[in-house]
């Protein structure tokens, strides 16, 4: 029995973009272009950079099922296209207009997968590792972003704001406490 497939891929990585358009909401615009570190990505870059970063499975995956290596494959176009759209001036409105509409197309594909694609092993190039198989490669898109957003909500931190799931549990606890009090 599958207890975790196609489905479950696509409400899990909801949840994660919905957390990341919560922060990218949260944070101000005029904060965007803010950079934690001397060569690390702006708010602005990392956002949109999280936008774009489905579109390399949708490209391997989707739009080229037949592929069953990475062997001899050129990223570099890919990742030129990244790296460019990380440096144009794109609004808060459109970076959030772009992480909804991403994030709806990687979700809605992903949910129509069988178990069968899923499972199917991709050769990486190198050998190393030697292979993945398409579940754990659709995965990686998730946790790709849940890195970036946990440097994004560091970076709230740094600029005074309280991460939204921090403010969310210390309204539970603020709840439980009060329901405890009410009981006393």
């Amino acid at each position: 029995m599958t207890y975790y497939g196609a489905k479950e891929i696509a409400v899990s990585f909801r949840t994660v973009r919905n957390n990341t358009i919560q922060i990218a909401e949260d944070i101000p615009e005029d904060r965007y272009d803010f950079q934690a570190a001397q060569g690390v990505r702006t708010v602005r870059q990392m956002l949109i950079h999280i936008s774009m970063a489905h579109n390399f499975a949708l490209m391997l995956h989707r739009d080229n099922p037949e592929m069953k290596s990475l062997e001899g494959l050129n990223l570099l176009p890919l990742i030129e296209t990244v790296m460019a759209a990380e440096k144009e001036p794109r609004t808060k409105a459109r970076i959030l207009q772009d992480l909804r509409d991403g994030g709806n197309e990687f979700e809605n594909w992903v949910k129509t997968l069988s178990d069968d694609f899923l499972g199917e092993v991709i050769t990486m190039p190198g050998g190393t590792p030697p292979s993945r198989s398409r579940f754990d490669m659709l995965i990686a898109v998730k946790e790709h972003e849940m890195h970036h957003r946990g440097q994004l909500m560091l970076i709230e931190r740094m600029l005074g704001i309280t991460p939204h799931l921090t403010r969310n549990q210390q309204a539970r606890m603020e709840a439980l406490r009060a329901s405890q009090a009410a009981k006393t």
